[in-house]
């Protein structure tokens, strides 16, 4: 997802996509440790996400 689309979620949509994210990161983690992921930019991929939601987050926090 792009920085803007994070912006236009109110907190808790982006609480909630970040929770989503995490267990999407942690099935990836799961998939690679026994071989059946075939695309490992994906982790890379939900990281980045993942840092993206949670830095929206926190600038609506402090506004």
């Amino acid at each position: 997802m792009k920085a803007n689309e994070f912006s236009a979620m109110n907190q808790e949509e982006l609480t909630a996509k970040v929770k989503e994210l995490k267990s999407e990161l942690f099935n990836l983690r799961f998939q690679l440790a026994t071989g059946q992921l075939q695309n490992t930019m994906q982790i890379s991929a939900v990281k980045r996400d993942i840092a993206r939601a949670k830095t929206i987050l926190r600038l609506k926090e402090q506004a």
